[in-house]
């Protein structure tokens, strides 16, 4: 049986369709891993949202020709968007490079020998709607459903837009028949902003909602934007039987000055107000959220707001990293880097902040009641997550079936919680 390797970088969007080129490569007969090791066919999904992803997708395509000298490699996802010959010229065992567009060629090239007549670089530059591909191989108890792909808000600090291309989604039929035939306990719906879900029939990720309220699966939610947290919207979720109250709402700032540079469309007070219409409708959420620290425009002062705005909007957890810039965006054109030690310094202090609100988080759950889905037994402990996703330790080991926890306590990474 040929042997293919399907290594993916970057973020749940690039894990999906990777799936998806599995489930689409094992279909041409294939046996398929994720990891790296021996094999005829490598397939690189790689990453630029920083410098550092760009350089690790570039690494990961050196590691994948030395593991064999006679196979082949074929790299997509944004890093090869944004630089495809840097790969194309990197070895002649590269046959083809693609970009964020039109991956499913990966499984023509993979189902045929390679065309040595036909360019490396297969850069799609038209604007395509949304791409249907195979239904990705479940890996755990959870299915990551892609509804959406493209973004057009071009954050001056982020390249994605200049990538993946404008904002396209994929139909409502279709979403929700894939979420009715999960056999997973939880869905997740995720794209590179599912907050502007629009399909060809003017179908909001309201009406998306409102469509699963009776999906056997919990459903969760990828990261949000601001603007999407209305009434209606906090009302359609609470339709859905099965909704898990977590909310990714992307923040980047708690600076007013710094948001506007950022071209982010909201201000702190706005935000915070999203917030509480969060916990007044759902009271026990967890809010999580990314903050990205020493943008160019950030002062001392900028950066005390940032600290701030994590306790007053109560945070489950916070995801913080520096300021990566990146080459053709507004702000790698128009600002000027902060030093390297005052981006590290203030990271050190954002996750020390962030570490505090998360054990507060915790500790206001004690001796609440959650669902948990078991998914892993180790060392004694079955661990597994609740609605709003934290983890929940549970001594001995548990079935697969859904179980009412009663939380006791912070615990490792999560809380330490005993069966009802």
């Amino acid at each position: 049986m040929k042997r293919a390797v399907v290594i993916t970088l970057g973020c749940k969007v690039n894990d999906v369709e990777s799936g998806s080129l599995i489930s689409g490569l094992e279909a041409l007969g294939y046996e398929v891993s994720r990891e790296l090791g021996p094999a005829e066919l490598y397939v690189v999904n790689t990453c630029a949202v920083t410098r550092e992803a760009e350089r690790k997708s570039r690494q990961t395509v050196s590691k994948a020709l030395h593991e064999n000298p006679t196979a082949r490699v074929i790299v997509c996802g944004c890093a090869s968007e944004k630089n495809p010959t840097s790969f194309a010229e990197k070895d002649e065992r590269v046959v083809a490079v693609l970009g964020t567009k039109r991956k499913g060629k990966i499984l023509e090239i993979a189902g045929r020998e390679f065309d040595e007549r036909l360019p490396r670089v297969q850069i799609e530059k038209e604007e395509i709607g949304f791409e249907e591909l195979p239904l990705p191989k479940r890996l755990k108890t959870r299915d990551f459903i892609k509804i959406q792909d493209g973004c057009n808000r071009f954050c001056s600090y982020c390249v994605i837009p200049y990538l993946r291309g404008r904002s396209r989604s994929r139909s409502l039929e279709s979403v929700v028949k894939e979420a009715f035939a999960s056999t997973a306990y939880e869905v997740v719906l995720t794209g590179i902003d599912i907050s502007d879900y629009k399909d060809g029939n003017g179908n909001t990720l309201r009406e998306l909602m409102l469509a699963l309220k009776d999906a056997r699966p919990r459903i969760r939610l990828g990261s949000l934007e601001v603007g999407l947290i209305t009434p209606a919207f906090l009302a359609a979720l609470k339709e859905v039987k099965n909704f898990a109250p977590h909310f990714h709402l992307s923040l980047q700032s708690g600076s007013n000055s710094v948001l506007k540079s950022m071209n982010r469309h909201y201000t702190r007070e706005e935000y915070l107000e999203k917030c509480r219409m969060i916990y007044d409708v759902f009271p026990f959420a967890a809010i999580t959220t990314d903050i990205i620290v020493g943008f160019p425009t950030e002062t001392e002062e900028a950066f005390l707001e940032s600290l701030s705005i994590v306790d007053e909007a109560g945070f489950a957890q916070v995801h913080a990293f520096p300021y990566s810039p990146r080459e053709g965006t507004n702000a790698y054109r128009r600002y000027k880097e902060l030093p390297a030690a005052v981006k590290k310094g203030r990271v050190e202090r954002m996750l020390k902040k962030a570490a505090e609100g998360r054990k507060r988080y915790l500790e206001g759950l004690t001796g609440q009641t959650f669902t948990v889905v078991p998914e892993t037994y180790e060392n004694g402990f079955t661990d597994g997550y609740t609605e709003n996703y934290i983890r929940v330790y549970l001594e001995g080991k548990m079935g697969k079936e859904p179980i009412q926890v009663r939380v006791q306590g912070e615990f490792r990474d999560g809380v330490k919680g005993e069966r009802i």
